[in-house]
């Protein structure tokens, strides 16, 4: 094993001669420039249109689905807006024809007159089954 003292004093490999430490530094940061930085003026000038063109083609692409979901958008709030017009509208129709002056109305113009106490017939079956009713859903 060597000591502490042998250690410090020895170098591993051989000393780098300060002459070539600027050279290295720079061979380094040439490794590390993209490749852009090694282009001409024209070939940068050709690339940077080609991106900025391709960045408006993208951008025009993202407005023009934004406008097609804006006016699909629009006319499913004016189909929303008839379609709660026109259910406005057969309430206010069911609730006039629910109406007992409506009913009368139409029954005299079938000829149809209402059932004098004298003249009614009641019969009572014992052995019939009442007709079960049915629940009416459509409210006004």
């Amino acid at each position: 094993m060597y000591s502490l003292e042998e250690r410090k004093g020895a170098t591993f490999g051989p000393a780098p001669e300060p002459a070539l430490q600027p050279l290295r530094t720079i061979r380094r940061r040439r490794q590390l420039h993209p490749f852009f930085f090694r282009m001409g003026p024209v070939a940068l000038c050709i690339t940077s249109v080609l991106l900025i063109g391709l960045m408006a083609v993208l951008y025009l692409s993202q407005v023009g689905q934004a406008v097609s979901a804006n006016q699909a958008l629009q006319n499913m709030r004016a189909e929303q807006t008839d379609l709660q017009r026109q259910n406005e509208d057969l309430v206010n129709i069911i609730a006039q024809e629910q109406s007992p002056e409506y009913i009368e109305q139409n029954a005299k113009k079938l000829g149809l007159v209402p059932a004098d106490a004298k003249n009614v017939q009641v019969m009572e079956t014992h052995n019939l089954k009442p007709i079960p009713k049915q629940d009416q859903t459509i409210q006004p």
